[in-house]
């Protein structure tokens, strides 16, 4: 019997936000990703739209990793009615265990915020899920092993491949009737500090890629900038604040900033990372060591030579205190975390530099600051903005326009189909001209919910 293969593409299309894939084939439904959307207000207005798809209809939730915008909308899909299990790597179903329960109460310490202060247009804000739903979720967590085929059906097995970018991060391989499809997730960096090269596919019928900086080289001297800009702000005596994305991002960057100091090419000064997040991260580091670089001791040596905040009281007398500094803290676009308390006090400091180390999103205020905005909009006031604003871009955990050339480059042949996904369309369209320029492959660019069915051929037995 032949039936059809569809791909639907329920978010990480034309945006670098909210993944979602479904995939249909010998009557099971599959989801690949279930994130959140995030930056520009009409994305957001998403999450809180009934789900495209009946959430009970879906048989099995496969993570590529643990990002917010590949798992951030799984509460919300259980509060729909999804009752299937979620499938991921241990380091990344611990890492969206964590990043759940701090979205979670983000949402509902705004809802309370928006209630108390009246600058929701809501009678009562209500957040897009809580703590509760969060709890309803992870007990369908069920954890995978690296390079091992698992079966989902007589027709259909899975596989997860270390692919970098954050720790326990994959792409993941699907071998349907007799078709190869490979999502790539997030593809990470050849040569991170902290975690080994991504695998690479060696072969797909159907294959969707990610083109965050598809459009983009990554510069080679970061440790360089780094220690430029933070010696320039440490002449003004000010300190540096670097909004910081809890996985992976914040313990490269106490790596750098670790190693910048113990090569004295910075100032011994004061180092602190104030993220309750990037503090449970750096737990996972510590007991899931095939996954990086970092040997036990000079991860040790490293969080001995930071000092962790721990409470919203050493956050605000941190904030406070006008001494010289460097600030890690979370979030990486500055959309909600502790980073907000720091803008508050800083962004009108002339003397202080806010470093964005990382991706920003549209919509998001790290890309407001980027696009150099006069003020900038916290907990519903306007605050100016008279710090310099910094921006590194190699510090990045995604794979830029050669190395995505690169993790294609292993691949026997062409394949049949080509989607990227997860870029903003300048990105999108860069990445599919060097595609083809470079390997003479044709790629598509699929939009939002759009869907796209293919012929396929089951497996027989014989």
């Amino acid at each position: 019997m032949n039936e059809n293969i569809s791909i639907r593409f329920l978010g990480g299309a034309g945006a670098v936000t909210g993944s979602k894939y479904l995939l249909s084939a010998f009557r099971k439904n599959i989801l690949i990703d279930c994130g959140l959307f995030q930056g520009l207000k009409k994305l957001r207005l998403i999450n809180w739209e009934p789900f495209p798809v009946d959430p009970a209809s879906i048989d099995f939730v496969l993570l590529t990793h643990g990002h917010l915008d590949h798992v951030g909308y799984l509460p919300r899909l259980v509060n729909e009615g999804y009752a299937g299990r979620i499938w991921g790597t241990s380091p990344t179903l611990e890492i969206a265990r964590i990043i759940l329960e701090d979205s979670a109460k983000i949402q509902e310490e705004e809802a309370d915020r928006a209630n108390q202060f009246g600058y929701s247009k809501h009678k009562n804000a209500l957040p897009l899920y809580g703590l509760k739903d969060v709890e309803k979720t992870t007990p369908l967590f069920s954890s995978q092993e690296l390079e091992k085929w698992i079966p989902i059906s007589d027709q259909i097995q899975v596989r997860f491949r270390y692919n970098g970018h954050i720790i326990g991060a994959t792409f993941i391989e699907l071998k349907v009737g007799n078709q190869t499809i490979v999502f790539s997730g997030d593809i990470g960096r050849l040569n991170d500090p902290l975690l080994y090269p991504p695998a690479r596919p060696e072969d797909a019928n159907i294959l969707l890629i990610e083109s965050t900086y598809g459009d983009r080289i990554h510069p080679v001297d970061t440790e360089k900038r780094l220690a430029e800009i933070i010696n320039r702000s440490l002449k003004r005596n000010g300190t540096i604040i670097i909004p910081s994305f809890a996985v992976e991002r914040t313990q490269s960057l106490m790596y750098l900033l670790w190693q910048l100091q113990k090569k004295k090419v910075i100032p011994e000064i004061p180092v602190y990372m104030d993220s309750p997040m990037g503090r449970s991260v750096l737990e996972i580091f510590h007991h899931n060591t095939v996954w990086h670089r970092l040997p036990a001791n000079e991860c040790n040596e490293m969080c001995n030579r930071i000092t962790r905040v721990q409470t919203m009281e050493e956050t605000l007398r941190l904030a406070a205190d006008r001494k010289s500094k460097i600030i890690i803290a979370g979030s990486g676009m500055a959309t909600g975390g502790r980073v907000l308390t720091y803008f508050e006090h800083y962004l009108g400091d002339k003397t202080a530099t806010i470093l964005l180390a990382g991706y920003q999103a549209e919509g998001t205020r790290g890309r407001q600051l980027l696009e150099g905005v006069d003020e900038i909009k916290l907990h519903g006031r306007f605050y100016s903005v008279k710090a310099s604003i910094e921006n590194i871009d190699g510090l990045s955990a995604h794979a830029d326009q050669s190395e995505l050339i690169h993790w294609l480059s292993k691949l026997k042949r062409s394949p049949k189909h080509i989607f990227i996904t997860h870029g903003e369309p300048g990105a999108a369209n860069e990445l599919r001209n060097m595609i083809k320029k470079k390997l003479g492959w044709n790629s598509f660019i699929p939009q939002l919910n759009e869907e796209l069915t293919f012929e396929k051929t089951p497996i027989t037995s014989t």
